[in-house]
């Protein structure tokens, strides 16, 4: 495979401690964010005329898992069109060969802040409901798709009012874990604090019990034996009550125009916030609650799944060459399809 790519096109800048070789068309990077999936960058698109983010995956072909990660990544990326999920805008590489073929960027559009940021703000009830229910709607497309979404502080964004998530994705079984990262979320936005900081995975289990009080004999039964142990050797706590956890102090003045109460948003994360899974509230359930659905809206919360294009994302086994020459005609049927007018200047939101 070899393409006409004129390398009059591309540059190459250091943002951060990572050297991007870039579009001519994207000016003034800045280093936003970085972690185990790649390292982002606001940019300006001179043909957009618009602020976007460019993501270049770190080191996608590193070995099996990082490539059938990075190929995981982009199909569905290319395949989620929805107002409160970031939209994919291009995928390039600068190299001109797979052959040469090392480096994956992906630009996305830039939201204006991230939930460290909202935390701060003075959050009345309409607009603390109003951003849980577009995370939901969000969610909720993605689990049309078979789509867990791994819900994590430096992944949520706002965008001109909009709740917006951006997505460490991956295909999934247990739907209602992403309700449990909304209700932390939602307890971080009203208390202004992490409720479970925990240190690491063990010292993270003992602050939830220590808060939500010590599960049921019928939970335990349900965790392998190891963990099981580890858990009925803790001392057992009572835990507090969600009166106690979320005091009306915390909470803004009750709303007249919707409505909306303290005792409804305490309510809501009492359901949410269950440690186990079957007696969690769904997602379709916290959209029905009382708090959520004074914003309910058929069109974004019914909007079509997204069609996943590779019916074996799966299952899919491959070595580090197959998955890059995989990724690879990933991109470039982007950019055939950009070329051939299928993709916009940015996709068309559904809802």
């Amino acid at each position: 495979m070899n393409r006409n790519k004129c390398e009059k096109e591309y540059y190459s800048i250091d943002v951060g401690d990572s050297t991007f070789m870039v579009l001519k068309r994207y000016q003034n990077l800045r280093p936003i964010g970085s972690g185990a999936q790649g390292i982002v960058c606001s940019a300006y698109d001179h043909n957009l005329e618009r602020n976007v983010a460019i993501k270049k995956l770190s080191r996608p072909f590193q070995n099996q898992t990082h490539a059938k990660r990075a190929y995981r990544e982009l199909v569905l990326m290319k395949c989620v069109n929805h107002k409160n999920i970031i939209g994919l805008l291009n995928v390039f590489t600068p190299q001109k060969t797979l052959e040469e073929f090392q480096d994956v960027y992906l630009v996305m559009e830039l939201m204006d802040a991230n939930l460290c940021q909202v935390i701060q703000m003075e959050l009345d009830h309409e607009r603390l409901s109003y951003l849980l229910y577009q995370m939901l709607c969000g969610i909720k497309h993605l689990h049309s798709a078979g789509i867990i979404h791994r819900v994590r502080h430096t992944i949520l964004h706002i965008y001109r009012s909009h709740f917006i998530l951006s997505y460490e994705i991956t295909r999934y079984h247990q739907p209602n874990i992403d309700v449990w990262s909304v209700g932390c979320i939602m307890a971080e936005m009203v208390r202004g604090s992490v409720l479970f900081p925990g240190t690491d995975h063990i010292d993270q289990w003992n602050k939830v019990i220590e808060q939500l009080g010590t599960p049921s004999q019928e939970f335990l039964m349900k965790l392998n034996q190891s963990v099981r142990t580890y858990v009925e050797n803790r001392p057992r706590y009572a835990g507090y009550s969600f009166e106690k956890l979320f005091p009306d102090v915390l909470f803004p003045a009750d709303s007249e125009h919707n409505k909306l109460k303290a005792s409804q948003a305490r309510d809501l994360l009492s359901k949410m916030l269950v440690i186990d899974a079957s007696k969690r509230i769904s997602v379709d359930e916290a959209l029905q609650h009382p708090y959520i659905n004074v914003w309910y809206d058929p069109t974004e919360v019914e909007a079509p799944p997204p069609v996943i294009t590779d019916k074996q994302l799966d299952e899919r086994e491959h070595t580090v060459e197959e998955w890059k020459e995989l990724i690879y005609k990933e991109v470039l049927d982007w950019e055939e399809r950009t070329k051939n007018g299928v993709i916009r200047g940015q996709p068309a939101s559904i809802g």
